[in-house]
């Protein structure tokens, strides 16, 4: 969809833009570029949550169990929809659509949810905690920020539209700790 167009003014050899495509003085002008919605978009919602877990086989204080505010920034990429007679004209995708597919894949499964390594004897402790009523998550891996960011890429793009890539994520720990995803580093 053309949405302008970018001349040169021979007379004063300035450049200007008309998003409205009525260019006054064309007569001066000599045609640069049409500017179409065809340019790659970058969106990025961020999402808080508390998840507490515990690193078994770690030396330091991370060994305990113990809990974080996490916040993940998710961040996709698309060209914005150019069908003027569909209701999202211009959004690469709705926000609210990017939250769905979070809230459901993350942060409703992790929030107040305590995450342990199902290979350690940490599932001894999970079993009790869930016994009593306590939500327990048990994964494949090392409940660190950077296994789990992996974890959340792949949860994520399986539920995007065809037309949207997941562009990076970035997980923060605590102030200031945190780890990210680049799609274009994997």
């Amino acid at each position: 969809m053309l949405i302008g167009t970018v001349c040169f003014n021979q007379e004063n050899g300035t450049f200007f833009s008309n998003t409205a495509n009525q260019i006054v003085g064309e007569e001066n002008c000599i045609f640069v570029a049409q500017l179409y919605l065809m340019n790659q978009i970058r969106i990025t919602k961020i999402f808080s949550f508390e998840t507490g877990h515990a690193l078994y086989g770690y030396d330091g204080k991370c060994r305990n169990v113990h809990g974080h505010s996490y916040k993940l920034s998710v961040t996709v990429i698309g060209k914005p929809i150019e069908d003027n007679t569909n209701v999202k004209f211009g959004m690469v995708i709705d926000f609210s659509d990017l939250k769905k597919i979070v809230k459901e894949e993350i942060v409703d499964v992790f929030d107040h949810a305590t995450v342990f390594n199902k290979n350690t004897p940490h599932v001894e402790l999970a079993k009790e905690l869930s016994d009593r009523g306590h939500s327990v998550l048990l994964v494949d891996y090392q409940p660190t920020s950077e296994m789990m960011v992996i974890d959340f890429s792949e949860k994520i793009k399986k539920h995007l539209p065809k037309n949207i890539q997941l562009h990076s994520l970035k997980l923060q720990e605590t102030d200031s700790s945190y780890a990210q995803w680049f799609a274009g580093d994997n």
